[in-house]
Order: structure tokens, then sequence, then C-alpha cells
């Protein structure tokens, strides 16, 4: 399969097939249809997440309740970066009152492409939309597009200061990048140089990942812990990518709680169910006819910091106790 860079997947865009996809639809008699376009592996590992349950029931509690009076199309490109073009103009032709771009910026890309005027809700897990020029502001998005965003122009930087806090004596971390995560290691290289980290970058360019190759070339590299960016290409292994961490006896920091839930050492970012929940309301609101332009853009409202101490010691560590003071939660 072959690799693609932002660059190349704007070009891909101008000409690419409508191939098959992965397409899962609950229909609704009458009532309101909503796109939902992920990188995911199938539909049904989309609903399985805990944040897109709580983001469908919170449409749900707002009145919009699927098979009822809401239809809910999900179609994945199956962890496959270059299809997300194919698959967006596939669900575009299905006919959208709303549709859904989580994850990634090339999803954003995908579906503003395959759709004319078509109001688009984001939930920017892997890219700044501002700083990407998808919007105007937060406070004032103007287009079609509104929704939630992370604060990736400032957590990579966070979750390496925090490495370097957790491992003081830390002189080299592994990065795990892709095209979905290139502006979090713009940030990353950038804050690494202040903190006086060298970094080992492992930029994955072709699916299937090899990220047991990744991990035994940082270990060769002696890289001292490694820094996952938020990327949806890597949501697939959340629990792979942990488990080698531990086995190649590696310190792993992520975006969220629910990859220390699956084994990694530590993670800083927001909860994701609170942060998809807002993205609802938003969707609500389009639903009953507000104009996205009308719509500011929303930022976590809180972080939080998440220690497995299972992991911890399998690695025959000890917390900092300026760390453990500051934790939100401890996973026993």
């Amino acid at each position: 399969m072959r690799s693609i860079s932002r660059r190349g997947f704007l070009g891909a865009l101008g000409g690419a097939l409508v191939l098959p996809c992965r397409v899962d639809a609950q229909p609704a008699e009458g009532g309101r249809r909503m796109c939902w376009l992920s990188a995911g592996a199938n539909p049904r590992a989309v609903r399985a997440e805990t944040y897109n349950s709580a983001f469908l029931q919170r449409l749900a509690d707002l009145g919009f309740v699927e098979g009822r009076n809401l239809t809910v199309e999900i179609a994945t490109a199956a962890d496959q970066p270059e299809r997300m073009p194919e698959v967006a103009t596939e669900l575009a032709r299905r006919g959208c009152d709303v549709f859904i771009a989580p994850g990634n910026e090339l999803a954003l890309i995908a579906a503003e492409k395959a759709t004319r005027d078509t109001p688009i809700v984001i939930m920017a897990n892997d890219y700044d939309p501002v700083a990407t020029g998808h919007i105007a502001s937060l406070a004032q998005p103007g287009g079609r597009i509104t929704g939630v965003t992370q604060l990736q122009t400032e957590l990579p930087a966070k979750r390496l200061e925090l490495l370097k806090e957790f491992l003081p004596r830390a002189r080299r971390v592994a990065v795990f990048a892709d095209v979905a995560s290139s502006g979090q290691l713009v940030m990353a290289r950038s804050a690494a140089k202040r903190l006086g980290l060298a970094l080992q970058v492992t930029e994955f360019k072709r699916a299937p990942y090899d990220y047991e190759r990744a991990f035994a070339d940082s270990v060769r590299a002696k890289s001292d812990a490694v820094l996952v960016l938020t990327s949806g290409f890597f949501v697939s292994s959340r629990r792979e990518i942990p488990a080698l961490a531990v086995k190649y006896r590696l310190p792993s920091i992520f975006g969220n709680h629910l990859w220390t839930e699956a084994g990694g050492l530590l993670s800083y970012g927001p909860s994701f169910p609170e942060l998809y929940r807002r993205a609802a309301d938003k969707t609500s609101l389009i639903l009953k006819g507000v104009k996205p332009a009308d719509i500011p853009v929303e930022e976590p409202t809180a972080l939080e910091m998440v220690i497995n101490l299972k992991t911890l010691k399998a690695l025959g560590l000890t917390i900092p106790q300026s760390i453990r003071l500051r934790a939100d939660r401890v996973i026993e």
C-alpha cells in the first residue's frame, strides 16, 4: 500500500475513485439523516467506543433518536488514510443533513470535498482547526464547520514535559506519529528542543503499522520513554501499543485515559466522552436549523492526568511526588 502525505492526500481528493466502503445505517421513517465518516476499522468498532456511544446517547437525550427520527449512516476507511476521499464521496451520495467528521484532519478535508454546502461537525482530536485554516476562529468559525477541538497546539508539549518530570534523567524520547498527527509532531519537536530532549521519531507510512519494529528501533536508539501522538489510525491498536511498551520496558504517555486503562503508563488530555457530548449538543442545534457559522467551536474545559499503577510496577518505577499529587486518577 502506498504511503501518503498531507499534500498527497489533498491532491488525491481531486480524482478519488468511488469504491465500496463499510457502511452501517440505522434507518428511520422520515426524520433527519446524519452521515458519519470515520477512519476506524469498521462501523461496529466505531459504535463500540464509549465516546461515540456518549455522542449518540446525548443526541437521543436532546430529542434525536436513532431509528425513530434520525437515520445514522456510519462509513469507515478501515484504518487506511488514503481511502478517506472515496468513503466520503460514497457517504455524501446518500444525502446528509449533517456530516460528522471526527478524529483527524483527513476526515474533515474529505468531507469538505465530498459535500458542497452540508454542515460539518468536527471532533478535532488530532489537529488544530484554526491553525490549519479550516475555521476563522473558535468563537466565530464562519462557513459550515463547527464542533469541538482538543488543544493540539499545546498538549504534545505538555506530555513531553510530564515525561521529563517523571523521568528527570531521560535524554531521548521515542515519538510515534503518522499523517494524521504531523502538526503535533511539529509541536513536539519544538518542546523537545526547549526541554533538552532528543527525539527518536517513527512516522508510520503504510497500513498496517508495524509497531513491534518501531519499539525495537526505539530501544536500539536508546530511547528512555515513548510519546504516542494522537491519531485516529492508532485507535484500533490501543491494547497492542501499551502492551509492547511494557514488553520493551519503555514508559509511555498517551492522549487520554482510554489508553491508560488499556495498559499505558500515563495519559494527559480531555475526557473524550464529555467532549463528544458537547459535539452532540452542536449537532442537535444544526439539526434544528441553526447555522454552523453561528455555533462556536469548543475546547475542553478540563484536562485529566491518569496513571496506571500496574504498568508502573511492571516497569519497576515509582511516581514522583509532584506528579502523584496532581494525578486526577490512579488505576490500580
